[in-house]
Parts: structure tokens; C-alpha cells; sequence
């Protein structure tokens, strides 16, 4: 096959079946004077199977800073360059980036040589496919991090695509549904290999489901619903309709209260709904005082303790401001009665006790 002199070639590779590379691939891989592998050791397999035996270099995130160079010497004397990762398309999620940016930067020539796609394979078998998608790559590590990071992900109005590592995915999955409620999702691993595996459902009932975490995972996540998507289209318009007492403060409680019987801790529930929701902080915490507490959330008054409403209710502060009670008046209590009022109540009932 005749190849262009001083071409880095990007190939894609199977990513499981080795059935699935394509003759063009397998052409260039035992064309070109030199392959870039992610894992020599991993891409031995495939060469083997195809009896290419092209001399090969490793390429990963680990050396390619220091390997760039060389390869870029090697394609401006004329020689030709095949990157591959372990499985599917290099770059995705996969080292590269650095070798395919300096050599178009040089003004070398790059193509693409297509293939498998762990993203475009679970997407289409998911069930959750549209017109378009969004692909994330991998959460980032750290929890705070993940929190907000799917917390935007949670109002795109398209499906999207993440990976996870099999020690991640529990973690993944819970601060998921939490960002965006119970939504479907699709998680497949071991993609078109023997053990191929395909859980579909509502997040709650995927993560009961899903057999011991091995292999690398695909999930796809349905397209936020039309409703979420304008909530959460402005903090303001979200904040006006709170104000005026339309239904978000009611969702704002219950999903408040559904992320605390969960055994969510109070914070990370008002932060995950004020992400998920487009509102302040404040606001959540407010609505979330109405929501059913955990154990120990809630203290029971003492003896000098600040009394809490009768019957769970919270007085609705007004014109957003909490009014302290003051000698004479107060505010209005669920009853219509003054804090003053109640407070004195309070005090007689004790005094009636001792």
C-alpha cells in the first residue's frame, strides 16, 4: 500500500472483538516504518493476529512529552507514523493530543484512519440515542470536583457520554443521581467481546443491578427533561419563581428530602440541588429545612433552646428576610399567633411542668 512520505497516521483499533479492525487499518499498520502504541504489549496481540510486524514504540501519557520530539524528527526526514491506543480511537480519552497538535503545528500531515468507538457503540445500542450527544471522557477524581461536574452535565438537552473505571463507578453513579434525579442510563462494558454486558433502567435501579465492577465502563445518560432544562435556564428566572411561591419551592424540598433519605449528608444535598437547579444555596437550604431530616438532624428543645413551629411547619419568611421577633410582636406564626405569643405559651406549659 502506497503511503504519503512524512504522514503521522491516527488508527483506530477494536475495542474488544479483534474482528473489528478494518482492512485499511491493518494495511496502513503494516505499511508504515514505525507504530506509536499506547501499549506495546496490548497492541502485540492485534499485530499478531494480522501478522504485522512493523517495529514498534511507546507512546503514553507518561512519556509523551519526551517522545514527541523524536517522532516528529522521524516524520520531517519522510518516514511515516501509526498511533494507536489500546482500544478504539487514539485521543479519546487516550494519549496523542501533544504528537497530533506539534505535528500539524509543523505543518506535517495527519490522518485519520477510522474505526471502533466504545462512545458511538454504547450510544447507539443504549436506547437514549438522538439527533446529537455530548461525550464527557472520565469524571474528574475528586468528589467535590465530580459534584459539579455532573451537575452540569445534568441539564444538557442532549444524551451524554462518559467513561468510568470499575473502582469509581458506584461513586460515579450515586453523585449521578443525585445531580440529576433518577434519570435513565444505559452502562455497558466489555463491548462487542464475549461477556459483553448491557444494564439499562433508572439510576437507583442500574446500580442495584450491576454485577462486580470489572473492565472499563460506557454510560450514557438520557437527555435532561424539558421541564429541568428550563428551571435551571437562569439562576434568576429560577430564583423569581421560587419568590413567588410557584412549585419549584415544593421540588426543591422534596428532592432536598429524597437526597437526605438516601443518607446524603444536608450539605452535599443543598449543594447537588442547588447545582442541579440553577438556584442559590440560600435558597435551597431554606426550602430544604422543610424536608424530612435524618436521624439527629433535628434537636428537640431544652431548656433555653430555640422552639421550634408545632405541627413540622416553618414560618415563610417575608420579602426574603427572616424577621427576629421583637418585644410586642414578632412574626407571624403557623397559627396566626405572634412568636411573642407562642414563646409565652412555651414558657407557661414548662413552668407548668416543674
Amino acid at each position: 500500500m502506497l503511503l504519503n512520505p512524512g504522514t503521522l497516521y491516527v488508527v483506530a483499533t477494536p475495542i474488544g472483538n479483534l474482528e473489528d479492525v478494518t482492512y485499511r487499518a491493518v494495511r496502513v499498520l503494516g505499511s508504515v516504518d514505525l507504530i506509536a502504541a499506547e501499549d506495546t504489549r496490548h497492541a502485540a496481540k492485534l499485530l499478531a493476529r494480522y501478522e504485522v510486524t512493523t517495529p514498534r514504540t511507546s507512546l503514553h501519557e507518561h512519556n509523551e512529552a519526551e517522545k514527541t520530539g523524536r517522532l516528529l524528527a522521524r516524520l520531517a526526514r519522510g518516514e511515516t507514523v501509526a498511533l494507536v491506543s489500546d482500544a478504539g480511537t487514539p485521543l479519546v480519552s487516550d494519549p496523542g493530543a501533544r504528537l497530533v497538535r506539534a505535528a500539524r503545528e509543523r505543518g506535517l500531515r495527519v490522518e485519520a484512519v477510522p474505526g471502533p468507538s466504545a462512545v458511538l457503540a454504547a450510544l447507539v445500542s443504549s436506547g437514549l440515542a438522538g439527533g446529537s450527544f455530548t461525550f464527557g471522557g472520565f469524571p474528574p477524581f475528586r468528589s467535590s470536583a465530580r459534584t459539579r461536574w455532573f451537575a452540569g452535565l445534568a441539564r444538557e438537552a442532549r444524551p451524554f457520554v462518559f467513561f468510568e473505571a470499575p473502582h469509581r463507578i458506584d461513586a460515579s453513579l450515586r453523585d449521578l443521581e443525585a445531580a440529576a434525579g433518577d434519570r435513565a442510563i444505559a452502562v455497558c462494558r466489555e463491548l462487542t467481546k464475549r461477556h459483553e454486558e448491557l444494564v439499562a433502567g433508572p439510576v437507583s435501579d442500574v446500580r442495584a443491578r450491576l454485577s462486580k465492577p470489572r473492565g472499563e465502563f460506557t454510560v450514557v445518560v438520557e437527555a435532561a427533561p424539558e421541564v429541568e432544562r428550563e428551571r435551571a435556564a437562569t439562576p434568576e428566572r429560577a430564583a423569581a419563581t421560587a419568590a413567588a411561591g410557584e412549585p419549584a419551592a415544593a421540588a426543591l424540598t422534596d428532592e432536598v428530602g429524597r437526597l437526605l433519605r438516601q443518607g446524603v449528608t444536608r450539605t452535599a444535598a443543598v449543594r447537588a440541588v442547588a447545582s442541579r437547579f440553577g438556584v442559590p444555596r440560600r435558597e435551597v437550604y431554606q426550602a430544604g429545612l422543610r424536608a424530612e431530616p435524618q436521624s439527629g438532624d433535628q434537636a428537640k428543645p431544652q431548656g433555653g433552646d430555640r422552639a421550634e413551629p408545632q405541627g413540622g411547619d416553618h414560618a415563610e419568611p417575608q420579602s426574603g428576610d427572616h424577621a427576629k421577633p421583637q418585644s410586642g410582636g414578632g412574626t407571624a406564626s403557623p397559627d396566626g399567633d405572634s412568636s411573642a405569643a407562642a414563646t409565652r405559651r412555651l414558657t407557661d406549659a414548662r413552668r407548668g411542668g416543674e
